[in-house]
């Protein structure tokens, strides 16, 4: 493919191209920063040109060359992974599907109860990460499907829409506002804000604040979490209060917390199904359209849902 050059070089520079960041692209990559830099020195030692000009020492921009390098590169990775991912498929019949750690259950569920009658010895694997990291995980490859709130507009990917995600506040129960219905963002204007992390829905995290700005509002910002349950352990702990989707795993209730929507519509998101575009897997898309069977009709008319996900 390339001289002297092997998938793991390509992925760090393709990693090192999207963080334009040594340490955050380092932890992506799970291995040290003197290791990434050094997959990146032999690169650009070996071939005579530089990808990224370094701004200091841990940030980096692509220099021209590096921007040619890495379009070509991530188009490399994909072909490598769909090789991999079609004799997988054709061996075993595995079908890799992502979801966020707070995804509903109930969407879960559903995936493990499909039945494909073509594929009687289908295996499922269920693998969870961020929302950012589902949509990079489907473009290269390694998921065959995902299930991803507020995906972000991509030409790669085809998103169908399967349910509309609110946000909720958590409060605790002495809280002034915990007795209303639907909470304003300005009844927490006062408050700790308990946010996800930006890592983990970034179109979400950013929304929120956005929404805050409109109100005049500036946060007091006290934790960035992983999951709701953190969250909601949080507010029991009367830290703050918290923006989140709703919990729905055993276990979310705490003590002295109360869980009730929030009024601003902006602050509403599309759950998609999402694949790689033009993908070459009917096993993919059969389970594709079986998963939306059971929810798309209530979003989307017949036509558009058919239209959604076609092969």
């Amino acid at each position: 493919m390339f001289p002297n050059l092997d998938v793991r070089h390509l992925h760090a520079v393709d990693v090192l191209a999207e963080e334009l960041n040594f340490t955050r692209a380092a932890d992506r990559l799970h291995i040290t920063q003197s290791a990434l830099s050094k997959q990146i020195t032999e690169i650009e030692e070996h071939h005579r040109f530089h990808l990224f000009a370094r701004k200091n020492k841990r940030n980096v921009e692509l220099t021209q060359v590096g921007r040619l390098f890495v379009e070509e590169a991530r188009s490399a990775l994909l072909h490598i992974d769909r090789a991999i991912q079609l004799g997988r498929e054709g061996s075993d019949s595995i079908l890799t599907v992502g979801h966020s750690p707070d995804t509903d259950q109930a969407w879960v569920s559903a995936i493990l109860a499909i039945r494909l009658p073509l594929y009687p010895k289908l295996r499922i694997q269920l693998v969870t990460q961020f929302s950012s990291e589902l949509v990079r995980s489907v473009l290269v490859g390694e998921l065959n499907l995902a299930l991803v709130t507020a995906p972000p507009d991509n030409s790669q990917i085809t998103a169908a829409t399967f349910a509309e995600t609110n946000l909720y506040a958590a409060l605790p129960q002495t809280h002034a506002a915990a007795q209303k219905e639907l909470i304003a963002l300005q009844d927490l204007a006062r408050d700790e804000w308990i946010l996800f992390a930006r890592r983990v829905h970034p179109v979400i995290h950013d929304a929120i604040l956005d929404a805050s700005r409109r109100e005049g509002i500036t946060p007091k910002h006290a934790h960035d979490i992983i999951t709701a349950q953190q969250a909601v352990h949080l507010v029991s702990e009367h830290v703050g209060v918290a923006i989140l989707t709703k919990p729905t795993t055993v276990g979310f209730r705490a003590e002295g917390v109360v869980l009730k929507p929030l009024s601003d519509t902006s602050l509403c998101f599309e759950t998609c199904l999402i694949m790689r575009t033009g993908h070459d897997s009917r096993l993919a898309s059969e389970f594709a359209r079986s998963f939306l069977r059971r929810f798309q009709p209530q979003i989307l008319p017949p036509k558009q849902m058919e239209l959604s996900l076609s092969t």
